[in-house]
């Protein structure tokens, strides 16, 4: 047998790249700055080496699609109705689910509370933690509830000693807290390098669809907000799931970026308490809890996330500069949307705002970047430089062009049915959406082609 020898590699952490040599730009997904140095260890046999050939008998045969039986999708309820709406119904069996989020955002609680209602609903889960004792994961499991003996725990980093114990208990459900301190002996790198974490994944994702067990994985987040490691990670798993919010406020927001069995960008929102997780059943009302009245600058938009309209409060404030150079800022949406929807206003309407500051920001500490609230953008600036507030029983969606044309945009009728069901009376919007809506009753629908017509209406 060759022995093993150590080399240098440089992997690229957003695509996965392999290079003998530091480069500034990776030629494959053309980032720059991403080539990180890894050890590896490769044997003096290289490519020429024996291989491992799979008898004749065990090895898959193609079949008809036509011959596949379908049978029902076979989900388990976590037992939160938000977490279950953005993983498309359910736990599939077999999926390799990745969770990220920023420090003491409340991954580790979200995924005990699962565990615990899993438990009582007569599942067996393995949560194997790599930060914690298991003392400490107790100490948090109490402020939780009371665990059945059917909730196992393991404090163990070492991938071949996991893979084991899985094997061994046989669970429906496995937790990974984190993927980040997972390591194989045999990858001569630290763990949470883009080596191990490959490793590592692909272990968790042959264990998944080999004995059809759910798989959750914990993993950390940059300072980009994305999940530490190699973009591969991503690729790999089944679903993605992103847990947001401010750490010294109350809500979370848990957003879907990737399902492969359900629908993208669908969102769950959630309340943080001292006994952990609480669903927000209705988030329009939560987003909006404490809109003042009567003030020149906010407006209330409806935006769609995933499936599911909310209505969220869109706050500006425009006000003359002391500086040469006018200071904008913007907090939940983009900020170059912003300042081109400042420009059509200019441009369009004749509105001197170019020596004013303007700040605008998304209430409730939601990020949202929907075309569809380009309008409510419009009018909460426009509101504050008149200082002429929007009436309060009135929301707004609409995405506007470049020639200040009010477009169409999707699910228009769900919308103005959230608005409704939540006491609103009238509904600016675009003029080719609002065709066909006349007939919803107890909501006066205002359909506007450009934004002069919805500025006049303020």
């Amino acid at each position: 047998m060759a022995k093993a020898r150590t080399a240098t590699v440089f992997f690229c952490q957003n695509c996965g790249y392999e290079s003998a040599k530091w480069m500034g730009q990776c030629p494959a997904c053309k980032q720059w700055n991403t080539l990180v140095e890894e050890k590896v260890s490769v044997t003096g046999s290289g490519m020429g080496g024996s291989a491992k050939i799979t008898p004749a008998k065990d090895r898959p045969k193609p079949v008809a699609i036509s011959t596949i039986d379908m049978k029902e999708e076979d989900r388990v309820s976590t037992g939160l109705a938000e977490l279950d709406r953005v993983l498309g119904g359910g736990i599939m069996a077999g999926s390799l689910t990745l969770v990220g989020g920023d420090p003491g955002i409340g991954k580790s609680t979200l995924l005990l509370q699962v565990c615990r209602n899993l438990v009582n609903a007569g599942h067996k889960v393995l949560y194997i933690s790599g930060e914690e004792s298991l003392k400490q994961i107790k100490l948090r499991a109490n402020r939780i509830g009371e665990f059945k003996d059917t909730m196992l725990l393991l404090c163990e980093t070492n991938l071949e000693l996991v893979e084991d114990a899985i094997k061994q208990a046989q669970p429906e459900v496995v937790i990974i807290d984190s993927i980040q301190t997972m390591y194989q002996e045999s990858v001569s790198s630290a763990p949470g390098s883009v080596s191990q974490v490959r490793e590592a994944t692909n272990i968790f994702l042959q264990l998944a669809k080999g004995m059809g067990i759910s798989i959750f994985i914990v993993g950390h987040v940059t300072k980009e907000g994305t999940v530490a490691g190699p973009r591969v990670l991503e690729h790999m798993v089944d679903t993605v799931l992103y847990f947001e919010g401010d750490r010294h406020a109350s809500y979370r927001i848990l957003r879907g970026v990737k399902n492969r069995f359900g629908s993208t960008n669908e969102i769950g929102v959630f309340e943080m308490r001292k006994d952990g997780l609480v669903e927000v059943a209705n988030p329009s009302e939560f987003m909006l809890n404490g809109k003042p009245e009567g003030a020149s600058g906010s407006v209330v938009v409806c935006s769609v996330e995933g499936t599911r309209p909310i209505l969220i409060e869109i706050q500006a404030l425009v006000c003359r500069t002391n500086f040469g150079i006018p200071r904008r800022q913007t907090t939940g949406t983009d900020f170059n949307r912003v300042n081109l929807l400042m420009a059509v206003l200019e441009k369009r309407l004749g509105i001197q705002i170019g020596d004013c500051d303007a700040y605008v920001n998304i209430a409730g500490g939601m990020k949202i970047n929907e075309p569809a609230i380009d309008l409510g953008i419009i009018m909460a600036i426009v509101s504050s430089y008149k200082n002429r507030p929007i009436d309060e029983k009135t929301i707004v969606f609409g995405e506007v062009g470049l020639s200040g044309e009010v477009r169409a945009v999707s699910q228009a009728q769900q919308r103005v049915q959230e608005a409704r069901k939540l006491g609103y009376e009238t509904v600016i919007m675009p003029k080719v959406s609002a065709e066909g809506l006349e007939n919803i009753k107890g909501i006066k629908i205002i359909g506007v082609s450009g934004i002069g017509e919805a500025i006049d209406i303020i």
